[in-house]
C-alpha cells in the first residue's frame, strides 16, 4: 500500500475561525434606501441576527444604498459608493478582527 495511504490524515481546526453569513451585491438590488440586518433577514437573504455578515462584490447595483454589516469586500464597497451609497461597519463581538 502506498505511503499517502498509510499516514494517518489530520488536520487543524481553528477554533477562533469566523464563519460569516455572504451575500452579494446583485442580492441588494431590490431594497430601497437603507439595508440593515434586520432588513437582510426579513427578506430571506441571511439565516440568523446573530451571525456576522459580508457583503461580496458579486454583481451589479444600480441605486444608492445605505448599507450597515459587518465586514464588506473591496469590491463590493466600491461598486456601493459608485452609484452614491455609503457602507457602515456594525461592530459586534461575535464578528472578531476581520469583520471591522
Amino acid at each position: 500500500m502506498p505511503l499517502h495511504r498509510r499516514i494517518p490524515k489530520r488536520g487543524f481546526t481553528n477554533v477562533n475561525r469566523v464563519e460569516f453569513q455572504v451575500v452579494n451585491v446583485r442580492d441588494l438590488e431590490g431594497f430601497e434606501g437603507s439595508v440593515t440586518l434586520e432588513t437582510l433577514r426579513a427578506a430571506g437573504l441571511i439565516g440568523s441576527s446573530r451571525r456576522p455578515v459580508k457583503i461580496l462584490g458579486d454583481g451589479d447595483l444600480t441605486k444608492a444604498l445605505a448599507v450597515e454589516v459587518h465586514a464588506v469586500s473591496a469590491g463590493a464597497r466600491s461598486k456601493i459608493e459608485a452609484v452614491g451609497g455609503s457602507v457602515t461597519l456594525v461592530v459586534s463581538g461575535e464578528a472578531g478582527p476581520e469583520g471591522r
